[in-house]
């Protein structure tokens, strides 16, 4: 539990419908007023504080925070739920976070995956869940939107996802450019570890690696803006 002090991630937590409030307020500049109305129309309740308490409760406010008792979290739902609900659905997107233990890549992650209409990301834990106003911040507030499995075993639920007929692929910069790929249909990209990659394990998984060709002079790019140009280049060829 805790509070959201960032714009964004309170405009979206409420309109996503899990928030319970309080909403605590402290400066009503015009972005927070426009929170305030949001919050009335959602009927949680609006409290006034002090800017003291505000600094107690929330540290990095900016005059407004929205107290939640899943700060940071995603939308839960199972593996097992999501395959069994996507009937003959074609063109499916889920994508593996093999090990991602910075809560500024887990966030910015899931906010490409917002953007780019991703179904469903899998992850072997919560052990970022401390850092949930990082997320939510870094995320802007896609955290309230994006559906999140958690599995013990990510070699098992990648199986599972090829049961389900999805092709496999790794993100590595030493795979095939990703645009010479066909990533319509039933698809999941597995992105690996901060320096780490994909573990050997899933490696063995994947029916191709994958890798954005770049004419850089550093080894490799940071796994979110990754994770942002593969949802792209999948995004585009599924618009025709």
């Amino acid at each position: 539990m805790g509070y959201l002090s960032g714009f964004h991630a309170i405009e979206e937590r409420i309109k996503s419908g899990g928030a319970t409030g309080p909403l605590l307020v402290a400066k009503a500049g015009p972005r927070a007023r426009e929170l305030v109305d949001l919050a009335a129309e959602h009927k949680i309740r609006v409290d006034r504080v002090g800017t003291h308490e505000l600094d107690r409760l929330a540290p990095d406010h900016r005059g407004i925070a929205l107290y939640a008792e899943d700060a940071g979290t995603a939308v839960d739902i199972t593996l097992d739920g999501f395959l069994a609900g996507l009937g003959d659905r074609k063109d499916v997107l889920a994508v593996v976070l093999d090990e991602i233990t910075d809560p500024h890549n887990y966030g910015a992650i899931l906010r490409s995956c917002d953007q780019f209409g991703a179904d469903l990301v899998i992850t072997r834990n919560r052990r970022i869940a401390k850092y949930a106003e990082v997320v939510s911040k870094t995320s802007a507030g896609a955290v309230s939107w994006v559906p999140v499995a958690e599995a013990a075993n990510l070699v098992r639920a990648v199986e599972n996802l090829k049961d389900g007929g999805f092709w496999i692929y790794g993100a590595d910069m030493t795979g095939d450019a990703v645009w010479d790929k066909d990533l319509r249909g039933r698809t999941a990209i597995i992105l690996g570890g901060e320096g780490t990659g994909v573990s050997r394990l899933l490696r063995e998984q994947c029916d191709a690696m994958v890798a954005i060709p770049s004419k850089g002079r550093i080894d490799s790019l940071n796994v979110s803006v990754a994770a942002g140009v593969l949802l792209y280049e999948i995004t585009r060829q599924r618009s025709g």
